[in-house]
């Protein structure tokens, strides 16, 4: 039944866009007629015409951007996740991580711009990508400097419901180490039988998850799973490394707060994942920034990352 509605409602768009584009013909036929054979009157209908045309765009790039119901992450929020202090990721180390990267064998290193490049695919409704986020975000964020973080949740209406989370919609990156693509390619807001589409992905980026995120690189039945993580064809993550479940009934809050007490579950999860990333990160970068990469938290996984397949 939806499906019909949807494509009535397609129809009935359809039929509205030729009736506007005949009644705009009309209109115009009706201008050169008044304006006779004058050249000036037919430039300056053609003016007019490009002006239109051009100031449609910023009302389409709105309309876009209000697909997604995130917010600029709160400044508490963004200090805690980016600036987890260095003691306690020591300190909690491997922690409590379900499913960390699984490496690749005999891949180029992926680059943008002479640097390793890390390429994020998710989406803002779904709740293991929410909790993927916080551990991304953390780790990344001692290699460089994220501007525009999103904070947002994943779906009320999907399992693990309103996850509290960030989002990389609009986000930039800066790394003297690392480059970093963070696509976001659904928001959380219903639209027909799924969610409105938000960031599209490149051919680049498709080609990825269509290589990357399929055996022999991940299990049969996690084929095609968001999110996807390729740290730059070295390691890839499909899924989430820990239950978003960890996360039920928490604001985003008190998720930031957590992760700076090394006995809390949160942060055994959040902050252990981040330690594997950066046990991968550190590889790619060869050590540096050697404040980093030297500590207990960038050693915890050394030799404890396996093969993908």
């Amino acid at each position: 039944m939806t499906g019909v509605s949807k494509n009535r409602r397609l129809s009935q768009q359809r039929a509205a866009q030729i009736l506007a584009a005949q009644r705009r013909a009309q209109a115009r036929r009706r201008r050169l007629m008044i304006a006779g054979s004058a050249v000036a009157a037919v430039v300056l209908v053609v003016v007019v015409l490009i002006v239109v045309k051009l100031t449609s765009h910023p009302a389409a790039t709105s309309s876009t951007a209000a697909t997604t119901s995130a917010q600029p992450a709160s400044s508490t929020v963004a200090s805690a996740v980016t600036g987890i202090p260095a003691a306690v990721l020591d300190k909690v180390a491997a922690g409590q991580v379900n499913t960390p990267p699984a490496t690749t064998t005999g891949k180029t290193v992926l680059t943008d711009g002479g640097k390793p490049l890390v390429v994020y695919l998710g989406a803002e409704y779904c709740p293991y990508c929410a909790a993927e986020r916080w551990a991304m975000v953390a780790a990344l964020s001692r290699f460089g400097t994220f501007t525009n973080l999103g904070q947002t949740h994943s779906s009320s209406t999907d399992v693990f419901p309103d996850t509290a989370t960030l989002s990389f919609h609009g986000v930039t990156y800066t790394s003297q180490y690392l480059a970093f693509q963070g696509v976001e390619m659904q928001s959380n807001q219903p639209q027909g039988n799924g969610y409105a589409p938000l960031d599209t992905p490149t051919a680049a980026q498709q080609q990825l998850l269509k290589t990357f995120d399929a055996p022999p690189y991940v299990s049969a039945d996690a084929a095609g799973s968001i999110p996807f993580i390729d740290f730059a064809n070295q390691a890839v993550v499909s899924g989430a490394s820990y239950s978003p479940q960890l996360l039920a009934g928490k604001t985003a809050d008190e998720i930031a707060a957590a992760l700076s007490d090394p006995a809390n579950p949160i942060a055994q999860a959040i902050d252990g994942t981040a330690n594997a990333f950066t046990t991968l990160l550190c590889q790619l970068t060869n050590g540096q920034p050697g404040a980093v990469c030297a500590s207990t938290a960038a050693t915890a996984y050394k030799g404890k990352l396996h093969a993908a397949g």
